[in-house]
C-alpha cells in the first residue's frame, strides 16, 4: 500500500508552493489540497489553514515531505506534518477528501437550476 504524506500550512498560496516542492522532490502524486478555517482564525498569522496530501512509495513520500516542510518553514507558515507508511486500505479514501472547490461547485449547481 502507498504511503501518505500530509503537510499543514497557513495560506492558500503557501499550500500551492509546498505542493510544487513536494511534486518536484520525489516521485509522488499530490492527491488533495484541503482547506480549513480555524476557530481562532483572528489569532493566526493567516486565517486559512491548508493541508497538502500526497502519496507514493514510503521513501518517495519521506523525501517529498522533507522538501515540503522545508519550504513551509522557510516561509514561516508551517503548522504540522505527518508521514504514514503503508496506509491501510480501509482509511485510504480519506486521503482524497477535500473541501476545496465545494463552494464553487455548489454555486454552479444553483446557477444551472435558474
Amino acid at each position: 500500500m502507498a504511503a501518505l504524506g500530509m503537510i499543514e500550512v497557513y495560506g492558500y498560496t503557501t499550500s500551492i508552493v509546498v505542493a510544487d516542492a513536494v511534486a518536484k522532490a520525489a516521485d509522488v502524486k499530490v492527491v488533495a489540497i484541503d482547506k480549513n478555517k480555524p476557530a481562532n482564525a483572528d489569532k493566526c498569522p493567516v486565517p486559512l489553514v491548508m493541508v497538502v496530501k500526497f502519496e507514493g512509495s514510503a521513501g518517495a513520500v519521506q523525501a517529498a515531505h522533507d522538501a515540503g516542510v522545508k519550504e513551509a518553514k522557510d516561509r514561516g507558515l508551517y503548522i504540522t506534518s505527518e508521514v504514514i507508511a503503508g496506509l491501510d486500505e480501509s482509511v485510504q479514501w480519506f486521503a482524497t477528501l477535500t473541501a476545496t472547490g465545494k463552494d464553487k461547485l455548489r454555486n454552479m449547481d444553483k446557477a444551472s437550476k435558474k
